[in-house]
């Protein structure tokens, strides 16, 4: 946890510095799942109620990121890709990075239960509560497979999108909940095995830090045929479809020789190239998912022209 005496602020904190603490680019990721999960759902919301639940939503999604930030800031400061984020640089104080977070918090779930339903509501305020109590506070520091376990809490957000239209959980929105879950790992797991350093340097326990990058080579392969059994059966529900199933049936088939090639790599290779390999199939990863839950919407759209759907 961040020790506050050590952390002065060298200049006023300006709006970027409090948009910098909701994690924007997260945040992205946060909106667009949870809008696919509300566009799929069956029977439909008022747009400007849907609009309202976006929102809060990503508010919600932005008030994990202060809680995180806050809590982490002695992590980031010992990080080179984190070290400049608000609180380890000094623009902004520990507590109202925390006070955000908690107000934030607060916002969000109250108004999304009036805005939809207590369902939505619910799993809102559990998926703050597991990325900022379960993840951020006990499994990041604490076990190699923190990211699996608090891989959960980005996962959950399609599932609040369909919750907010329908008032429930379905197979459909579970499933989209285990692609992002399943995603997870790989795709975190190829960005640590090129900037181990720093995890290192920070003491936290990541599985390249703890147990080796021949091991998490292994667990990426692992898990990357794990997610695309996922995507295939993610196609074969009700939000699925001929063209969904097309293009999840090819990104996996070039996700799959992205991760063999991860796995081919030995200690005796020299850095630089398996880093560019490690590097290009973290790349891909940021595509996998969001080409993923596009064709969810490419095929629900298909769907109600009548040329889509199974």
């Amino acid at each position: 946890m961040t020790d506050t005496t050590t952390i002065k602020q060298d200049r006023d904190a300006g709006f970027g510095d409090f948009v910098a603490l909701l994690k924007p680019r997260v945040m992205s990721l946060v909106v667009f799942t949870a809008l696919v999960g509300m566009l799929v759902a069956p029977g439909g919301i008022n747009p400007f109620v849907g609009l309202v639940a976006i929102i809060f939503i990503a508010i919600g999604g932005g008030a994990s990121g202060a809680l995180n930030m806050w809590w982490d800031a002695d992590i980031d400061a010992r990080m080179r890709r984190t070290v400049k984020r608000p609180i380890p640089a000094g623009t902004v104080e520990p507590g109202e990075a925390m006070g955000l977070g908690i107000g934030l918090t607060l916002i969000s779930v109250i108004m999304l239960f009036l805005a939809t339903n207590w369902v939505a509501a619910g799993l809102l305020a559990f998926t703050i509560f597991f990325y900022v109590v379960i993840y951020t506070m006990w499994l990041k520091r604490w076990t190699p497979q923190n990211i699996v376990i608090g891989g959960a809490a980005g996962a959950f957000p399609p599932m609040i999108g369909w919750a907010a239209v329908t008032g429930d959980i379905s197979l459909a929105s579970i499933l989209m909940f285990a692609l992002t879950f399943a995603w997870t790992p790989p795709h975190f797991w190829s960005l640590a095995l090129f900037v181990k350093s720093d995890y290192k340097d920070a003491g936290v326990p990541m599985l390249t830090v703890t147990h080796g990058r021949r091991v998490t080579r292994n667990h990426i392969l692992g898990y990357t045929f794990v997610l695309a059994a996922v995507a295939v059966g993610l196609g074969l529900t009700s939000v699925g479809g001929p063209a969904y199933m097309a293009v999840a049936v090819i990104m996996n088939a070039w996700f799959i020789k992205g991760a063999v090639d991860i796995w081919r790599r030995t200690d005796a290779d020299s850095d630089a190239d398996s880093h560019l390999v490690e590097r290009k199939f973290f790349k891909f990863s940021l595509l996998y998912l969001f080409v993923h839950f596009g064709m969810l919407l490419v095929e629900v759209t298909l769907t109600r022209f009548g040329m889509g759907g199974w």
